[in-house]
């Protein structure tokens, strides 16, 4: 069999001088119908360490690969650039690798065919649906926030009305973000998330800074104060008496330990949950899902019977305030006290970019991508807003502003020592489900950093090290394992077919901090370092419109959404760095200290040394005239 030309072109073979294609926009250009038009091409003279993987394995056209001797690889498609239909794209295209990296046609189902090479990509093995998706973005968002921040809300906004406004705002500016990544998310449809776009629109050191940063603090971080409010609300069920529901007015060194000791065995249980299979992690997140709803809307529900009965199961007295007050009175005029209040908002609705860490493993990414974010911001808006009235309708603003632990005072007043008991368990079991969901994505940005070579090889490894032989399917004997498989099994039975090693090294970092537990710091640190990657990130969605208004996007939000998320962004960001001066210059000199680790790990053996561009003037290397042929596929 005679070897195929490793180059296809939209018009023509390749002309002499022109530089190929990376593999990020073969993975963008996969689902798209050729017209006479080429797109521009974005990607870096040469081909970067995030993009090798996928330019250096097999051949899928060579003998060797069973993909490319039992299918017959298909004509040029004519592209289309037309954006009217978010969801139609062809699902039986020739996938562009069979390597690690595992890049399929965009909204494309996982291709039997990819099986054959008994490969260890998790990119290959596509498990995640529509459902799964819904319950990661939720699972994350809704975690301890609306059962603590409407203190912050309520204390700076002054007034119930207000508060309500504050909550919609901050919902809907999170939702502005999630619509710009579902964006990015269609056109880029890879494991990784911001690292991922960072690479693809301003080169390899932005990618490498978020994942320095994220790896190291923002993700492990998060993690860890979900643990500790977890442990807290454990501690808080079993040491409620009836004469008390703000238990533990001094803490003692024991008490605190023990919050420790059951954080690190949630954070322990959660770890093990993720490296069985990816399977069980979903329909653990689903299950979680489905209780967080019914746990907010039985707040909702109580909250509005009791305001119309006037009668608890205490001798409590519902209030009586927002009868006969007005609900925007002692509303704040201080612009930095609304400033303080949307930041505790959006710390609430922080996590609507989780679905896209894991993007490279849905079923139909493109598809599912903006029904997922499109479903789960507005329910989320509405479950906050609902509990926030129940809790307005039932408590007064004082008791509002001055409680923490608002779902356990809320649960007190109404049904007495086991409500309190009831609501501290509902808040516990929703930062679990909110702790599992962070480490399934937190693993797959470490084992996405492994795979593109920002971080040893050995992060980017499916199961334990040296276990790819055993990762094959598993044929069950006994009728115990065959079940065992068909309900935690990922597909053709595999058990451990997960990056273990990345959400060992995730879990370490994470119980470090919740060791340290200091965690005013990391707040600030989150504060800035996250909205600073989120703005770049959304500004590249801009950057791509610019520069690439050719480029595939199966979905396409308003470019006024990208540009109020930016503008949102940039005042987090001023407001942060004018309170805390010096915390922000941590910040600087963190992400400073990952530029030369990125020159010793990443750009020192790249090879590319003598570029002769610098990263950031990426678009000296876009809109060149002339067609361009795509590259080596190889």
């Amino acid at each position: 069999m005679s070897r195929a030309p490793a180059y296809i072109s939209l018009k023509g073979p390749a002309k002499p001088g022109q530089r190929p294609r990376d593999s990020l926009e073969l993975a963008s250009l996969a689902s798209s119908p050729t017209s006479s038009n080429a797109s521009r091409s974005s990607s870096p003279s040469g081909i970067s360490s995030s993009r090798k993987l996928s330019l250096s394995a097999e051949d899928p056209l060579s003998a060797s690969n069973p993909v490319g001797t039992t299918q017959q690889r298909p004509l040029p498609h004519s592209r289309s650039f037309s954006v009217s239909s978010a969801f139609d794209f062809t699902s039986n295209l020739f996938p562009l690798s069979t390597t690690a990296a595992g890049y399929t046609s965009l909204g494309s189902a996982q291709n039997a065919a990819l099986e054959l090479d008994g490969g260890t990509s998790l990119e290959k093995h596509k498990s995640i649906t529509y459902l799964n998706g819904l319950s990661l973005i939720i699972g994350l968002i809704i975690g301890s926030g609306i059962f603590s921040s409407p203190a912050q809300i309520t204390t700076n906004a002054g007034s119930p009305g207000a508060s309500l406004l504050v909550w919609l705002v901050a919902g809907i500016l999170a939702w502005t973000g999630a619509a710009s990544y579902a964006e990015l998310g269609g056109a880029i449809p890879l494991n990784g998330g911001a690292q991922v776009y960072l690479s693809k629109i301003f080169g390899d050191l932005f990618g490498f800074l978020f994942t320095w940063c994220s790896v190291f603090v923002l993700k492990p971080g998060s993690a860890a104060i979900i643990a500790i409010i977890f442990g807290e609300y454990i501690v808080r069920a079993f040491s409620l008496t009836s004469t008390s529901v703000d238990p533990l007015p001094n803490i003692s060194t024991s008490i605190i330990w023990i919050n420790k000791g059951i954080s690190l065995l949630a954070l322990t249980l959660v770890t093990a949950l993720n490296c069985v299979s990816t399977k069980l992690t979903t329909r653990a997140s689903d299950l979680f899902m489905f209780f967080k709803f019914l746990a907010l809307l039985a707040i909702a529900i109580t909250g509005i019977v009791v305001a119309i009965t006037n009668n608890t199961l205490t001798s409590y007295t519902p209030n009586q305030e927002w009868k006969t007050e007005s609900w925007f009175a002692d509303t704040s005029t201080n612009p930095s006290n609304w400033a303080v209040a949307l930041y505790a908002g959006l710390w609430a609705f922080d996590g609507w970019d989780n679905t896209n860490f894991v993007l490279g493993e849905f079923r139909h990414p493109a598809r599912d991508l903006p029904r997922v974010i499109h479903t789960a911001m507005p329910l989320v808006i509405l479950s906050y807003l609902l509990a926030t009235l129940s809790y307005t309708l039932v408590l007064p603003a004082k008791t509002i502003a001055s409680s923490n632990t608002i779902a356990v005072t809320f649960g007190a007043r109404v049904f007495g020592h086991a409500g309190a008991i009831v609501l501290a368990l509902m808040v516990s079991a929703s930062c679990f489900g909110a702790l599992n969901v962070t480490t399934f994505t937190s693993g797959r940005l470490v084992y996405a950093a492994g795979k593109e070579g920002f971080f040893p090889s050995v992060f980017g490894t499916v199961g334990m090290p040296g276990s790819e032989n055993r990762l094959r399917r598993q044929d069950p004997y006994t009728f115990l394992s065959r079940t065992l498989m068909r309900l935690v099994g990922d597909d053709n039975n595999r058990i451990g077919f997960t990056p273990i090693t990345a959400m060992t090294f995730n879990a370490l970092l994470t119980a470090s901090y919740i060791l340290v537990g200091e965690f005013s710091t990391l707040v600030t640190f989150y504060g800035v370092a996250g909205y600073s990657f989120y703005f770049l990130t959304v500004l590249g969605l801009i950057v791509l419109r610019v520069k690439e208004p050719h480029m595939e996007r199966p979905y396409r939000t308003w470019l006024s959404t990208p540009i109020i998320f930016c503008c949102v962004s940039l005042f987090l960001l001023s407001r942060a760095v004018f309170a805390k001066p010096m915390q922000a210059l941590v910040v600087v000199a963190f992400v400073g200290a990952g530029v030369p680790v990125y020159w010793w790990r990443v750009r020192g053996k790249d090879g590319r040394k003598g570029r002769e561009e610098a990263d950031w003037r990426f678009w000296r290397r876009w809109g060149r005239n002339g067609e361009q042929g795509l590259g080596p596929l190889g």
